[in-house]
């Protein structure tokens, strides 16, 4: 149990960051729509044109998984989800023999469970920060998706990083 202690707290400081700045952004912003197109969109600019990007702090809700996919089945999404998380912490708990993969699946569990929490009490999720690289807006995404994706990069490197050893 002393090896997850520091799991516990980053999983606590980042469910509580992400709830934080989902619950700001939900109480705080107006919603992105059409009527605001242009640089902040109606958010908050936090820098534009910078190097050609721009970044704002938006609020936009998405019913489905990542780029709205699914968007017409968010129970669905809900359900698989909550499967999926508690798969993970399963195999964390229980079967990972692997402490490389300990934080990676940390970030991947914490960030799927900020969605859920979103669609507990918002029945969608709320996402906010928008980037705009040298003219293309890029989807609207949250701490809880950096987290996913940031988590499954990680465990990508270190599958090939022990693939590599292997070889050698």
């Amino acid at each position: 149990m002393k090896r997850y202690f520091k799991f516990f707290i980053v999983f606590f400081i980042l469910i509580s960051l992400d709830i934080l700045i989902k619950s700001y952004v939900y109480h705080n912003i107006p919603k992105m729509s059409f009527m605001h197109p242009f640089f902040p969109y109606g958010g908050i600019g936090v820098f534009k044109d910078f190097f050609g990007v721009s970044f704002a702090i938006v609020y936009v809700e998405n019913t489905g998984a990542a780029w709205g996919l699914f968007s017409e089945h968010p129970t669905l999404l809900f359900v698989i989800r909550s499967i999926i998380v508690t798969g993970l912490v399963i195999y964390l708990g229980f079967f990972n023999k692997d402490g490389r993969k300990d934080m990676p699946l940390v970030l991947i569990i914490t960030g799927a469970l900020g969605n859920i929490i979103d669609f507990i009490f918002y029945k969608k999720v709320i996402d906010m920060f928008h980037f705009n690289f040298w003219g293309y807006s890029y989807p609207i995404f949250n701490l809880a998706d950096s987290m996913i994706t940031i988590g499954i990069i990680w465990l990508f490197f270190r599958f090939f990083k022990k693939d590599k050893n292997k070889k050698t």
